[in-house]
């Protein structure tokens, strides 16, 4: 028997049913953190303030290894974050404790998302689509790894040693310094996803490989100044945080590829199947 047809207002209800089962997991998640926020502020998000955090250690130990002095071996961190406001430290820890919500709870959102949209999709595109979760969740958590041990510590190295003149003296704001951190970290989480997007891009049409190799070279020159910005001024730091980023690039030139010849080799056999 066939499945009654949903009106709009059908697909909308159960849209708004599958937003609000992840909003509940979102927020679950945000009261367990914010139970503990005083351990997750202190050995979380307020780690990269730690001389010792591993970043610093294992670039210290790797450029004394080469023979070369790094400010990383000698890492201070003299000025301390500043509320300006009573209620200040409360709606920091309520909106970090929802942004770690949202990340811990990311793979059950997009499972949420997949289920609204899984109806809608023939039985073979529903099993090629399987693996969408596990690999948008991979490529997720990747990025907020290498957002949390490469990019935020050399981010906050460099703000917090930055000095235009002595007149001018770092005393950052609670919540400025933990607005750079989730955002930096949700940012760099969501850049993960090329891939998955040049995916479905490439599945309608809009990106083709040639489009993404004709514009490598502009690609490499905005990676290495967006690099040069978020990084120490030292080439070796840039080529840390550049590399990755310029290996999703090429791996979704090869996705693109991937697609586009396989949507060609459905059309040259559709023809045949009479």
């Amino acid at each position: 028997m066939a499945e009654k047809e949903m009106s709009f207002l059908d697909h909308l209800e159960e849209l708004r049913w599958h937003l609000i089962r992840s909003f509940l997991a979102i927020v679950i998640v945000a009261i367990l953190v914010f139970i503990f926020i005083e351990v997750v502020f202190n050995e979380v998000l307020l780690a990269h303030l730690k001389p010792d955090f591993p970043t610093y250690q294992f670039f210290c130990d790797v450029f004394s290894s080469l023979g070369f002095d790094s400010s990383f071996c000698n890492i201070q961190f003299k000025q301390t974050l500043q509320a300006l406001n009573p209620t200040q430290q409360l709606m920091t820890a309520i909106w970090s404790s929802l942004i770690l919500g949202f990340i811990v709870a990311f793979p059950y959102v997009l499972w949420e998302i997949w289920r609204f949209i899984a109806p809608g999709l023939l039985e073979s595109e529903r099993k090629k689509s399987r693996g969408f979760i596990f690999f948008a969740s991979l490529l997720f958590f990747l990025g907020i790894l290498f957002s949390y041990y490469v990019i935020i510590p050399m981010s906050v190295y460099f703000f917090y040693n930055f000095s235009i003149g002595d007149a001018v003296v770092n005393n950052f704001k609670l919540d400025a310094y933990i607005g750079l951190i989730t955002n930096t970290l949700i940012g760099v989480a969501v850049f993960f996803e090329l891939p998955i997007l040049i995916y479905f891009l490439s599945k309608i049409g809009l990106i083709t490989p040639e489009f993404l190799r004709k514009y490598r070279k502009h690609a490499i020159v905005l990676v290495l100044i967006l690099s040069a910005i978020i990084t120490p001024p030292d080439i070796a730091s840039q080529v840390i945080v550049a590399v990755p980023i310029m290996i999703l690039y090429e791996i979704s030139i090869h996705i693109s590829k991937f697609v586009i010849n396989k949507a060609q080799k459905n059309v040259e056999k559709s023809p045949r199947v009479q």
